[in-house]
């Protein structure tokens, strides 16, 4: 699995703007990358929206977001529409890079497993190395948290 001061794990994914995103595309750039569940949920809404409210913080920063889940594109699309959302959403349909990033799990809800993502968030310097990481991210206050890591560490 992937570990913080390890160069981050490169993908090609299909984005809601009709473009194959790779994280080489984003050299000299930080990028939080950010798995979450599924579209159109209380908490991925909620995590999605705080995004878009502190997009300004983060492009100040020279910070781009990215949010990955094993969502359809055309499903990305309908939640960026709805919700406004001014970043890119990758569909990991295979979820080959949740799985290179270790946030493929099993999950267990209402006692029934299932395999499907654990809501995590990276943050990838410039030069494409992996230095923050946060596990079973909890929505509340997250976001802020981020920003404030990316402000005192890569500012």
């Amino acid at each position: 699995m992937i570990q913080v001061g390890q160069k981050a794990p490169v993908f090609s994914l299909p984005a809601n703007n009709g473009e194959t995103i790779a994280l080489e595309s984003l050299r000299g750039k930080n990028v939080v990358l950010y798995f979450y569940p599924k579209d159109m949920t209380p908490g991925c809404t909620t995590q999605a929206c705080d995004f878009r409210d502190k997009i300004e913080g983060f492009s100040t920063l020279d910070t781009v977001i990215i949010g990955v889940s094993p969502d359809p594109v055309a499903k990305h699309e309908k939640f960026i529409a709805k919700y406004d959302l001014p970043f890119l959403l990758l569909a990991d349909e295979d979820h080959q890079i949740a799985e290179a990033y270790g946030v493929w799990k099993l999950k267990k809800n209402f006692g029934k497993e299932y395999m499907g993502i654990e809501r995590s968030t990276f943050i990838i310097d410039k030069e494409g190395t992996l230095i923050k990481e946060w596990r079973k991210v909890r929505v509340k206050d997250h976001v802020e948290e981020a920003l404030t890591f990316i402000k005192n560490e890569l500012n």
